[in-house]
């Protein structure tokens, strides 16, 4: 600190001396020699990054939310929680960062995506990538064997963002997830069922479930012969093909990952496969697929799982895939992604997808990774992209300027005259114990106009204003906003009123 005063020192004497030079209308020789020597001691002295200007703004990735954002979030989190808590699910919480060595080597590809934080005390740590690893190590750690489960909290990845179409860098999961040994295709059954359930009550458009097994990849595979040790990396470019088309997948097998032409052309004539349970069928008789042990495991359990999905009454929603492949490494089973349709163009084309809006499936070997003894857990689960379905709904209402309510305040405590701050007061705090949402203006005597338009504008629905004669006569003057109809209301019903006519059930405190 001390030399760059010291320099700071030098500079401004250097430049008075350029300054004073310049007055005397000295030589261009002297003054250019000295000049040089300024700028030889402003390169030394480098930049004040104290002085450097600071931008405000949120770090990349990131974003605040306003409260009518913050209020869609509220309604969508309600429908997903009400969900996974109607099928049984428990909550639990984890830390937002694990340590390194907990994260490492579980997501294949997209490890490079990992926060990783400096070194704190002794412990390499990162941010937590999603909720799925950090619960298979919470299962290891307090050697449970069965939970169904739920987590909804933010996770983070070092990925490029595209914000407009809800990817971000720091962003919401919600997961649900049966860990257990139970029969097979029951739980993955019911998790298919919560994702049909979830996105048909947020309304926000057709949706198809593709469905697929890792056990048929890794199947088709090995009879397209792929070598064993490019099983993960050609996964992760199968599971491109819903962004690209199977010529540049093809492309990056072929030229960036060293596979054989006939090989890719192989596994092309698979992928590019999808339909109902007649498509598992003709696969089950598949001369070269049959050939596959742990292929036709994957298509039996499909079959049933198919069967199942029928008595749930979602069997028209799915689509069996063989396209698609969940880049993550934990995945031992039956996987699915949810994908939004969007309406066809023209008549008799097929409806396109416009991204990935929930996805799971089985992963039967992850808890056994952190088991000291490599005990397994089944388990399997489901994620609901909540970013991308808050991106479509507040497009959606923006689209119809629809009006959102940022409170839930059922009354407004209004007062008609001056001096009656203590009897709103003493009224509003009334409310509040009883269990209503009230609020009042922090004015000693605010005029009656701008109360109501204070209600207006927040769409609060009722007013119970006070004047000198409602005091008088032991009543409350109770205002619909809406339809500005006014009734007299004695002050120990009013309670009871409010509730009434915004059904509100009665609090039990």
């Amino acid at each position: 600190m001390a030399e760059r005063a010291k320099l700071e020192e030098l500079v401004r004497l250097q430049g008075e001396r350029v300054r004073g030079l310049k007055q005397q209308k000295a030589s261009t020789e002297q003054i250019e020699e000295e000049v040089a020597k300024l700028l030889k001691l402003k390169a030394q002295l480098g930049p004040d990054e104290s002085k450097q200007k600071f931008v405000l703004k949120t770090p990349k990735g990131t974003r605040d939310y306003s409260p009518r954002q913050m209020a869609v979030r509220e309604k969508v989190f309600d429908v997903i929680i009400r969900c996974f808590k109607r099928h049984g699910a428990e909550v639990i919480d984890t830390p937002v960062f694990e340590l390194k060595e907990t994260l490492t080597g579980k997501y294949g590809e997209d490890s490079k995506l990992i926060y990783d934080l400096k070194d704190q005390g002794g412990e390499l740590l990162s941010l937590r990538y999603d909720l799925t690893v950090p619960f298979a190590r919470y299962l290891a750690m307090n050697k449970l064997t069965n939970i169904k489960r739920y987590h909804i909290a933010k996770v983070y990845r070092r990925d490029n963002p595209a914000m407009t179409r809800g990817r971000y860098r720091e962003f919401y999961q919600c997961d649900f997830d049966i860990a257990g040994q139970f029969d097979p295709m029951i739980p993955d059954a019911e998790c298919l069922k919560i994702m049909c359930e979830i996105l048909s009550s947020l309304q926000i458009g057709d949706f198809l479930v593709k469905v697929n097994d890792r056990r048929i990849l890794d199947g088709m595979f090995a009879i397209c012969g792929v070598p064993d040790d490019k099983f993960r990396t050609i996964c992760s470019s199968v599971d491109k093909l819903d962004k690209v088309s199977w010529e540049e997948v093809k492309n990056e097998m072929v030229g960036e990952k060293g596979l054989a032409p006939e090989v890719a052309d192989r596994i092309g004539d698979y992928v590019q496969q999808h339909g109902g349970v007649s498509l598992v069928e003709q696969l089950l008789q598949d001369p070269k697929l049959s050939q596959s042990k742990q292929a036709l495991e994957g298509l039996g359990d499909l079959k049933l799982l198919f069967e199942y999905l029928t008595l749930f009454g979602i069997a028209d929603k799915i689509s069996f895939d063989l396209s698609l492949a969940r880049g993550l490494d934990y995945y031992t089973g039956v996987i699915y992604e949810a994908v939004l349709l969007q309406t066809p163009t023209q008549a008799g084309e097929e409806p396109l997808g416009v991204g990935s809006i929930a996805a799971g499936g089985r992963y039967d070997g992850l808890v056994g990774m952190f088991d000291p003894k490599g005990r397994k857990v089944p388990c399997v689960g489901l994620s609901i992209g909540v970013e991308r379905i808050f991106s479509i709904v507040e497009q959606r209402l923006e689209a119809l300027e629809e009006k959102v309510r940022t409170t839930e305040t059922q009354v407004l405590v209004a007062s008609a005259q001056k001096k009656l701050l203590e009897e709103r007061l003493k009224l509003v705090s009334e409310l509040w114990d009883a269990g209503i949402k009230a609020e009042l203006l922090y004015k000693k005597n605010p005029k009656l106009l701008n109360q109501l338009q204070y209600c207006e504008e927040a769409g609060i629905p009722l007013v119970a204003i006070i004047g000198e004669q409602e005091l008088k006569e032991g009543v409350i003057k109770l205002r619909s906003v809406a339809s500005r109809e006014e009734v007299d209301v004695r002050r120990e019903d009013l309670v009871e009123e409010i509730r009434r006519r915004t059904s509100q059930p009665l609090c039990i405190c």
